[in-house]
């Protein structure tokens, strides 16, 4: 597994050919998913170890990508720990009772031995995922805790974090203790899946892009930070990928990640500018070329490729995720695509081609 294309371009060692896996790779795009989880909740079925197995295989299997990406969601942890959440449909995440005050802060659960045994079936569905992968690696997930915490505040999806930002300025010792809630959370997820098997992990920031790199320095950083830490003694990649967060990639990097995921609002050779001398990059197709031409998407994907040509290690991925009305065969020919290229940075480093 160590030999893997992919865990080989996270650790900034070149492939003669792009490695490429998609975020939201498994799901509402694929047939056999909606078929597979009818009659179920999206909670429910992150919980069930052959199902989340099942579905983490299922674009492993129809697109012939580089890696599985666990089948989770960020409000997973919460539920196990045995907070009141749900996914309704045409929403997202609402949580039963949103956490705005410091007696609701005091009111969260410990994160103590219960816990621990309430994960057991994810440490079982990974366990099952990389049975089924073999040689394919498999990446754990897990929401970064400005996000989860979003979330808790508002109570459900937010397009501004109101809510959030104001208790961060208003109450900043209670917004810690939240957050730092959060991050044993997460990085107590995240360390399950790797004690269970998975060869890498990827901290989720969705909103982190609401922040200025002051804010996200005093309040947030430290929290994503901790996450992070609970897996650094094991070897194993750890990516941190953050929405709209380009003005933060040195701050989202200096929190512990050894890869940095970009989305598509920045070209890679300019992230390259920004991080640090030797650090691999993951990203970052426009997810809206999926709906245009064969010809713009593979235009795209070249660009993308040569953009991370001097990247110590490049990861081809989406901007974002898959949205869910994506052809599932676009994705299929993407990455067939991707897998006949010469490796850009090899040929240039003089890696000969397969």
């Amino acid at each position: 597994m160590a030999d893997a294309s992919l865990l080989q371009e996270l650790r900034g060692v070149r492939s003669t050919t792009p490695s490429v896996w998609f975020m939201r790779q498994a799901g509402r795009s694929l047939p056999e998913y909606r078929a597979l989880r009818e009659g179920t909740t999206m909670l429910d079925s992150c919980v069930r170890p052959e199902m989340a197995a099942e579905i983490t295989v299922q674009p492993v299997r129809r697109h012939g990508v580089d890696a599985g990406i666990f089948f989770s969601d960020i409000v997973v942890p919460a539920r196990q720990a045995g907070l009141g959440v749900e996914i309704q449909s045409g929403v997202g995440p609402v949580f039963e009772h949103p956490v705005r005050t410091v007696a609701d802060i005091d009111a969260l659960p410990v994160l103590g031995d219960e816990y621990e045994a309430a994960l057991e079936p994810i440490r079982e569905a990974v366990r099952l995922t990389v049975a089924e992968l073999g040689t394919t690696p498999l990446i754990g997930f897990a929401g970064a805790p400005f996000t989860v915490a979003s979330y808790m505040v508002e109570g459900g999806p937010s397009r501004d974090h109101l809510r959030t930002r104001a208790l961060m300025r208003t109450e900043p010792e209670a917004w810690a203790r939240l957050a730092a809630w959060v991050a044993e959370l997460s990085g107590r997820f995240l360390r399950a899946q790797v004690l269970a098997g998975a060869s890498a992990v990827q901290l989720f920031d969705s909103w982190v892009g609401a922040l200025s790199a002051e804010q996200y320095l005093t309040h947030v950083q430290p929290h994503s930070a901790a996450a992070l830490a609970q897996v650094a003694d094991l070897p194993v990649p750890r990516i941190h990928f953050g929405v709209g967060a380009a003005h933060l990639l040195p701050q989202m990097h200096a929190a512990g990640a050894t890869a940095m995921g970009v989305d598509h609002r920045l070209r890679l050779d300019q992230a390259l500018e920004v991080l640090p001398a030797g650090t691999p990059v993951q990203g970052n197709i426009d997810p809206a070329v999926l709906f245009t031409s064969e010809e713009a998407r593979f235009a795209e994907a070249s660009a993308v490729v040569e953009a991370g040509a001097a990247a110590s290690g490049h990861v081809v991925n989406l901007g974002h995720g898959v949205p869910p009305t994506t052809d599932p065969q676009v994705l299929t020919d993407l990455v067939s695509y991707l897998h006949e290229m010469d490796d850009v940075a090899g040929a240039e480093q003089g890696v000969p081609s397969a």
